[in-house]
C-alpha cells in the first residue's frame, strides 16, 4: 500500500484541491530526498490561503519513484514531506493530507518494482483520498505541472489545472487539462473564479 500521512483532523468538508509537490509546490532538483533542500515555489503560500479560505481542503498526492529505484527511502520521502508541510505552516497554510506513491514498474526495490494504482496517471490517490476524507470528486481540483497529472485528476473525475512555469515554456502542456497557468497563484484565481460563477 502506497503511503498516507494525515494531518489533523477528520472532519471534512466535500471540496479539495489535490496538488502534485514537485514543481508545483516545490522546487525540484531531481530525485528530493534532502528536507534541506525544500525550496517553496514563489507565491505557493498566498495561493493555497485562498483556497482554504473558500472552503477547500488541501492534499497532496506525489508520485517518489525514487524509493522504487533505491535512490532513497520512505523515511527520506516522509522526511521531505514533513518540511513542505512545515514551510507551509509557516506560512499560514494548512495541508490535510499528503498521499505519496513508492512503486514503479522499472524499479529495483521490492515490492514497490511494480506497476501501482497509486502511481499517476492512475487515479488510486485521489480515489483513496476521497472515500478516506469523504471528498466529492466532481467539485474538486487537481493541480500538476504533467501529463500524469492532468490524466489522474481527469480519472477521478476533477478538473484539472497544469502549471506550465518559465522553465517548462518550451515544453508543450498536456492537452487533456481544463485549464493551463504560470504558478499556483493564477490556478487559485482560476479555481475562485470558477466558484463565484457558480454561486452568484
Amino acid at each position: 500500500m502506497s503511503g498516507i500521512e494525515v494531518i489533523g483532523g477528520v472532519s471534512m468538508p466535500s471540496q479539495a484541491v489535490f496538488l502534485d509537490r514537485d514543481n508545483t509546490l516545490i522546487h525540484d532538483p531531481g530525485y528530493l530526498s534532502n528536507p534541506a533542500d525544500v525550496h517553496l515555489i514563489d507565491g505557493v503560500s498566498d495561493g493555497l490561503k485562498s483556497l482554504t479560505g473558500a472552503g477547500f481542503k488541501l492534499v497532496i498526492v506525489t508520485n517518489q519513484a525514487g524509493v522504487a529505484r533505491g535512490y532513497f527511502g520512505e523515511n527520506d520521502t516522509r522526511a521531505v514531506n514533513a518540511e513542505v508541510i512545515r514551510q507551509l505552516s509557516e506560512a499560514g497554510v494548512s495541508i490535510d493530507a499528503v498521499y505519496y506513491c513508492p512503486y514503479h514498474p522499472d524499479g529495483i526495490v521490492e515490492p514497490f518494482n511494480q506497476e501501482h494504482p497509486d502511481r499517476k496517471p492512475n487515479p488510486g490517490m485521489l480515489l483513496r483520498a476521497a472515500k478516506d476524507m469523504d471528498i466529492e470528486l466532481a467539485r474538486s481540483w487537481m493541480i500538476g505541472d504533467t501529463a500524469r497529472d492532468a490524466e489522474a485528476g481527469k480519472r477521478a473525475g476533477c478538473r484539472t489545472i497544469c502549471v506550465i512555469s518559465e522553465e517548462m515554456s518550451s515544453e508543450s502542456p498536456p492537452p487533456d487539462a481544463d485549464y493551463r497557468c504560470r504558478n499556483i497563484s493564477e490556478a487559485a484565481s482560476i479555481i475562485l473564479g470558477r466558484l463565484k460563477a457558480k454561486t452568484s
